[in-house]
């Protein structure tokens, strides 16, 4: 694959760049290993400070940085100026509260002294996606550095200029060389890099075939890996549920990102009663939606970050008509524009059998089923062999309650829209991935969590 900018608004190649060869691999593996034996004893308080350069970087330049993911992937540049701030946010909560996380803890047994204290691995591999060119790298950086990791950033092919950039904003905020680099290299350098002793776990968010590919090459050389992977997120709303509110909040969450955002809403399951109504509100609404040049502030929904991509959803889309779903509005690409432009879409009456109840939309695309009662509203949710996120409208406690303790899912949202949050770990389970990344829970994936008895 190569390794460029290639606006997916107009199909406009913006620059191109090699991949680095194995020497320059080498080079960086050597330098991350020199750069971890002194960066390791360094205070809290002095990494804290660089952490903290960083977020005032990214909230003085956010305007650029969002310029350069909307150009690269698509995405509307109001919310990329968000991704930013988000990416600022994770970096001041972990400046804030990395030394209290690592904190010793102390048991009592039957020695004089014995705690649990938490040290840093080492060099630590991250093999990112395309859909939040900042914000992944930034959720995983900012705990890993504060920890007193290094990293090292492969990130997606069609985002180089975003990767060199986040490698250059930790080197601005004061962080030694080394400490974060950027490797500009294909998928195929991955299994090397991963089996290199320099290495000593990774992070992957991105499709269940490259999680799979990443824990396999990880677990020949064992070590640890965490995969944040797809998501087909239920959204249901009972009959008690606000109306308003939940559609209101449908859209936002099924068409964030331009749609491809793994804990979207991509299912929605409506209580029967209520269904008619909903689904009239959810046309309206989608159908409101401006699609177009994601620079401009008035636009809702931008292009999809590839060709390939724009074609797999399509076919996706025309095989759930086929097999007998109801196309409510949208369902084919914006063929008057230049660029990967497809219409909001939404489907009903997806037949049991469809493959589409298995699979990802991964782009602008909405499911809708209607179910008799709770019981059937749970198990449509935990049909699927995904379980990342879950989102339930009700303001019934009984209701609430059993939702909380039946989604299959690393997270549950009662009458909200499901996000990531530094202040709560964020994961998935099933298909979706293992291992968590923000909050306290996240920090301790990539530390040796050390037993220590004295007496």
């Amino acid at each position: 694959m190569a390794i460029a900018t290639i606006n997916p608004a107009t199909g406009e190649t913006l620059k191109t760049f090699e991949a680095i060869a194995d020497e320059a691999i080498e080079a960086k593996l050597e330098l991350a290993q020199q750069a971890f034996n002194k960066y390791r004893y360094l205070p809290f308080e002095q990494r804290s400070l660089w952490m903290q350069k960083a977020a005032d970087i990214l909230e003085r330049d956010r305007e650029i940085y969002a310029e350069m993911m909307t150009l690269e992937m698509g995405k509307t540049l109001k919310s990329a100026i968000g991704e930013v701030e988000k990416c600022a946010l994770v970096c001041r909560y972990y400046a804030k509260n990395a030394a209290q996380f690592m904190a010793d803890v102390p048991a009592t047994t039957d020695a004089s002294s014995s705690f649990v204290r938490y040290q840093p691995l080492g060099a630590i591999l991250a093999v990112m996606p395309w859909n939040f060119p900042f914000w992944q790298v930034f959720r995983f950086a900012a705990p890993a550095l504060m920890a007193g990791n290094v990293g090292l950033l492969k990130h997606a092919s069609n985002v180089p200029q975003c990767a060199l950039k986040i490698e250059e904003i930790f080197a601005q905020a004061g962080f030694p060389e080394g400490v974060f680099q950027t490797l500009l290299v294909g998928s195929d350098k991955v299994a090397k890099i991963v089996a290199d002793d320099r290495i000593k776990a990774a992070t992957l968010t991105g499709s269940e075939p490259a999680g799979a590919s990443l824990a396999a090459n990880a677990g020949k050389s064992l070590k640890k890996v965490v995969l944040e992977l797809g998501g087909s997120d239920p959204f249901i709303v009972m009959s008690s549920g606000d109306l308003a509110a939940a559609l209101s909040t449908a859209v936002t969450s099924r068409m964030l990102n331009n749609g491809q955002s793994c804990i979207a809403a991509k299912r929605f399951i409506l209580a029967e009663d209520i269904a008619d109504e909903f689904i009239k509100g959810f046309v309206e609404k989608i159908e409101q939606l401006k699609v177009g040049d994601p620079m401009l502030p008035e636009t809702d929904i931008g292009p999809l970050a590839t060709p390939a991509i724009l074609k797999d959803l399509d076919n996706q889309v025309q095989t759930c008509i086929q097999s007998g779903a109801k196309l409510l509005t949208g369902g084919r690409p914006l063929s008057e524009k230049a660029g990967n432009f497809y219409l909001p879409t939404i489907l009903a009456d997806i037949p049991p059998d469809a493959a589409a109840r298995q699979e990802e939309f991964f782009g602008p695309v909405a499911l809708v089923f209607r179910v008799a009662n709770i019981d059937e509203a749970i198990e449509l949710a935990n049909s699927t062999s995904f379980g990342l996120g879950a989102t339930a409208w009700t303001t019934a406690n009984s209701e609430s309650d059993r939702f909380i303790s039946e989604l299959e899912a690393g997270a549950v949202f009662i009458n909200g829209l499901v996000k990531s949050d530094p202040r709560l770990p964020f994961g998935g389970i099933k298909r979706s991935g293992y291992g968590r990344e923000l909050s306290i829970q996240g920090m301790h994936e990539f530390v040796n969590i050390k037993t220590v008895w004295v007496k």
